[in-house]
């Protein structure tokens, strides 16, 4: 099926909402669902500078994200390969190793993660947890884009209602505590630009790597309304989480996991094994985003040599392999460390090879006037 005739048929969900759902899938992972990216960039900014931080992010992943739509759906660019050889020409390369760091990077945090919530929740080994979500991720990649569609739709409700509760219960248990948090915090200070920069920089590739979904496009102006949407979509459990986190500031900055934390000051039955139940299925999703960019990179060049598309097995072979090699850095490295120290390194080489290329050259090309074609007479 082509890219011209899925978006012919496709639907209000899939044009505007699937897109900022995929973005969400892919930057939820480790750090954000539990909170630990939170506590690491926002909270030492305080309640008003964390929140302002992340605004900035938001508006800044909308602005990334409606380019980047845009300029693929221009160039028929659908997945992170093609992309950059019409953004960069010879030097898609350079984007190709940052995105190897990240790929490594990130699944390692959600391997950490993984592991943390087993042991936490059920006292496994942090080995489990890892193997778990591993296995489930390879067995979502395996089957291809539908597959993937189909569970960032239905892992996005089950995040976005847990979230809600999260902050519902917060504000029954320890709601008083949260208003005293920003009542007695200062005005923002300076350094939650720094903050609020480093966090949207880092994940924005996001935008990238969802490439596959915005077949279901039918205009540049689905790709640019889908791309605003998407910031705020990405944004909003992160916030009903950080406000709930301000009930005990600065101390919850310090927490490993944050979530762990707040939810036994809840206290609440039952609800902690949930939500520790939609932080997998958040690190699912975003796992799950990582490797299916990959197999539609290798399957785009395979169907450009006039091959068929990859299979299941190729697709889950491909997965177990970049899944054996990153996701067990976790159990050396830590949690912490990876997101203190990696995250800020990826900031800045997305920013070089993706943002700075895509707000420089990539909108010179979106507002360049088509070239007329000249009809031969016969």
């Amino acid at each position: 099926m082509s890219v011209g005739e899925t978006g012919s048929r496709s639907s209000w969900f899939q044009r505007f909402l699937l897109p900022g759902l995929a973005l969400k899938a892919v930057i939820i992972g480790g750090g954000y669902a539990t909170g630990r990216e939170l506590a690491e960039y926002f909270v030492p900014s305080g309640p008003w500078g964390g929140l302002s931080a992340m605004l900035m992010a938001t508006l800044i992943w909308s602005v990334v994200a409606a380019v980047t739509f845009a300029l693929a759906r221009k160039m028929s660019a659908y997945d992170y390969r093609a992309f950059f050889q019409g953004l960069l020409g010879p030097g898609w390369v350079a984007f190709e190793l940052a995105y190897l760091i990240f790929v490594i990077l990130i699944l390692a945090v959600f391997g950490a993660a993984a592991g943390a919530i087993g042991a936490a929740t059920f006292g496994w080994p942090e080995l489990a947890g890892s193997i778990l979500l591993a296995t489930t991720i390879v067995a979502f990649t395996a089957f291809g884009t539908d597959t993937v569609e189909t569970l960032f739709k239905y892992a996005s409700m089950l995040i976005y209602a847990v979230y809600a509760l999260f902050l519902i219960f917060a504000l029954t248990s320890f709601g008083g505590l949260i208003a005293e948090g920003f009542a007695d915090a200062p005005p923002p200070s300076g350094n939650w630009v720094a903050g609020g920069l480093t966090y949207a920089s880092y994940n924005i590739v996001g935008a990238v790597i969802i490439l596959p979904v915005l077949r279901h496009l039918t205009s540049q102006r689905d790709a640019v309304l889908a791309g605003i949407i998407a910031g705020p979509l990405t944004m909003i459990p992160a916030i009903l989480f950080f406000v709930a986190m301000m009930a005990f500031y600065p101390a919850i900055g310090a927490e490993t996991l944050p979530s762990d934390f707040l939810l036994r000051q809840m206290a609440v039955p039952g609800f902690h094994i949930l939500f520790q139940l939609m932080i997998f299925a958040a690190l699912l999703e975003s796992g799950v985003g990582a490797i299916h960019a990959i197999n539609e990179r290798v399957s785009g060049v395979v169907e450009a040599r006039g091959r068929p598309p990859l299979g299941t097995s190729a697709r889950a072979a491909i997965g177990g392999v970049i899944l054996v090699g990153c996701m067990f850095v976790a159990a050396r490295i830590g949690l912490i460390d990876l997101i203190a120290s990696g995250y800020r390194f990826l900031a800045w080489l997305f920013l070089i090879v993706f943002v700075a290329p895509l707000l420089t050259i990539g909108v010179w090309r979106l507002l360049r006037p088509a070239p007329v074609r000249m009809e031969t007479v016969p």
